[in-house]
Parts: structure tokens; C-alpha cells; sequence
């Protein structure tokens, strides 16, 4: 019978046979990192670990995450621009390090040159969300006040989708709600719950367990469809204000200069993760829906996200002081 060396390895490995142990060992000391390029505990750590684990299981070769967070994104985004360019260095990029950020300061890397697309990883909406003590119970009601009186929202910092969502409604509904930036969501649930911030832009996972016992009221998601963790909150869009869905989304990266054969296999095998049954119902139950997508799909998306939010900013006259 014919062995090849494949076969004789997992043969090995199966009947505990130790002399080839070091030679596998050394095979994998070299893992692909994936930079999270924010810290631990997060949606972006949630969607890096799972795709971690399901190229290691899909490849059989390991892959770890490692988190670099600082300066909104940007630390984790330029370290991977900079990577040596061989596919051991892969990015979840973010929607503000990606697309909005260029547009508010100088940062040392171009994100649609020094970046290659793999594929788009989640999507998400945010959802807008009041202190019972504001006294409202809907948007139009929200609406209505903020035109009789200063209100404030929250954000988790100047150039986030939270950020920028406030502003899109303000453009769209013809208010002034001031924003007020944070360096962290659960400070702004402190402030939004005692009431020193009337509203704030949050994560449908981040809020349920508010809404669900009363301390926020939900007014409305950002996306274009309902969120499945939200099915009773309408959208912006069904409230009249189409031109105002923002969606939060993360999609994977590598250094632009990575061979298009090792791009092509990344994305094959990563779109095959996000696929996955499993895969899926567990962003689903962190209420993100998955979105595998082509190269060049994701390419034309940065570029649209990108011209249609410098334009906002543009048109708010919106600068980090």
C-alpha cells in the first residue's frame, strides 16, 4: 500500500506516535495572526476569534488573534498597512479606521492603497436609544423636542459610526442634537441612564438588556431591515428618514502589497467561514449578520462608504478638535 506523506502524518498523530511530533511543531510555529484592532471583549473581538477559529479548523493550520487597540482603531489599522506583506498578517477592519477617519486627521496610512480587501466579515446596525427621563416614547416625538430644545447623544469617540449616525439624522431631520464624545460605550450607558446624556447611538447587543428592563427606551435602528435582536424597533427608514441608515460594519484586510494567490485563498477560505451554519448563528446571536463578499465587492463598498461620509463630514462641517 501506498503512503503518502500526509497520510503517514495524520496516521501518526492519530496512533501517538512521538518521532514525528517535531517536525509538525515546527511546521506551525509560524501561525497567521489576525489584529483586532480594538480590545478584548468587543464585537470586533467576538467576529476575529470566530474566524480564527474557523480557518484553523477549515486548514488545519493555526491562527491567533491579537488585539492592538489605541487611538480609535487607528494603532491596529496602520500596523497591519505597515505588515511584511506575506498573509501572516491579516486585519477586522472597522468602518471609522477605514472610511471615516481619513476624512477628520492626517494618519499615516491609505486605507484603500496600503490595504487589501479580503471580505466583508458583518454588518450591523446601531440603535437610538433615550433615558425614560427624557420623555419621549418615539422618534417623532425625539424629533419634536430636539427642535424646542438643546439635546445631547453619546458616542464612543469623534469620527465613530455612532458619531457620524447622529449627525446623518441631524442632517435628515433638520435638528441640532449635540454630540458627545466618549472613549467607551459603557460610559456612555452610565451618563445616558442618569441622565446626563439624552440619547446615544448603541449596539443592539450592547442595549437589549437596558430595554428589555426598562432603564432605555428604543426609539430606532440604523439599518435598512429590523434588527433580529430588536423585531419591535422600526428603522429610521420605515420613521421617514431613508437617506439616514447607517450601517456599522468590519471587514478583513491584509497588506496591499500580499500576493493575489494568497489573497484568492484567504478569501475562499474565509468566505467558507462566514458560511458556516455555526458561524453564523453565533454573530447572529451577538446581533450581527454575516456578509461574505468578493474582493472586488468589498473594494467598491470602502469607496462608496468612503465618498458618501466624507461628504457628510464635509457638509456638517465636522472636525476632532
Amino acid at each position: 500500500m501506498k503512503i503518502n506523506r500526509r497520510n503517514f502524518i495524520l496516521s501518526a498523530c492519530a496512533g501517538g506516535i512521538v518521532a514525528s511530533a517535531p517536525q509538525i511543531v515546527r511546521a506551525n510555529t509560524n501561525p497567521t495572526r489576525i489584529i483586532c484592532p480594538y480590545a478584548p471583549g468587543g464585537g470586533t473581538d467576538t467576529v476575529t476569534r470566530l474566524m480564527a477559529d474557523g480557518l484553523a479548523n477549515l486548514t488545519g493550520q493555526p491562527y491567533i488573534v491579537e488585539n492592538k487597540p489605541g487611538v480609535g482603531g487607528l494603532v491596529g489599522h496602520q500596523y497591519v498597512a505597515s505588515a511584511k506583506p506575506d498573509g501572516k498578517t491579516l486585519l477586522l477592519g472597522a468602518i471609522g479606521p477605514l472610511v471615516i477617519a481619513p476624512h477628520l486627521s492626517k494618519i499615516t496610512y491609505d486605507p484603500q492603497k496600503d490595504l487589501a480587501p479580503l471580505t466583508m466579515a458583518v454588518i450591523f446596525p446601531n440603535v437610538l436609544v433615550v433615558s425614560p427621563s427624557v420623555g419621549v416614547k418615539n422618534l417623532k416625538e425625539f424629533i419634536d423636542l430636539a427642535k424646542k430644545q438643546p439635546l445631547s447623544y453619546g458616542s464612543t469617540g469623534a469620527g465613530s459610526a455612532a458619531h457620524l449616525a447622529g449627525e446623518l439624522l441631524n442632517k435628515s431631520a433638520g435638528v441640532d442634537v449635540l454630540h458627545v464624545p466618549y472613549k467607551g460605550g459603557s460610559q456612555v450607558m452610565v451618563d445616558l441612564i442618569s441622565g446626563r446624556v439624552s440619547a446615544y447611538y448603541a449596539t443592539p447587543i450592547s442595549a437589549q438588556p437596558y430595554i428589555e428592563s426598562g432603564k432605555l427606551i428604543a426609539l430606532a435602528t440604523t439599518g435598512d431591515k429590523r434588527s433580529e435582536l430588536l423585531p419591535d424597533v422600526p428603522t429610521l427608514k420605515e420613521s421617514g428618514y431613508a437617506e439616514a441608515v447607517a450601517l456599522n460594519w468590519y471587514a478583513f484586510m491584509a497588506p496591499a502589497e500580499t500576493p493575489k494567490d494568497i489573497q484568492t485563498t484567504l478569501n475562499k477560505n474565509m468566505v467558507e467561514v462566514l458560511k458556516d451554519a455555526k458561524t453564523r448563528n453565533e454573530l447572529a446571536r451577538h446581533g450581527m449578520t454575516a456578509a461574505p463578499s468578493t474582493q472586488d465587492e468589498l473594494r467598491d463598498f470602502i469607496a462608496a462608504e468612503s465618498k458618501r461620509w466624507g461628504q457628510l463630514i464635509k457638509d456638517r462641517n465636522i472636525a476632532i478638535n
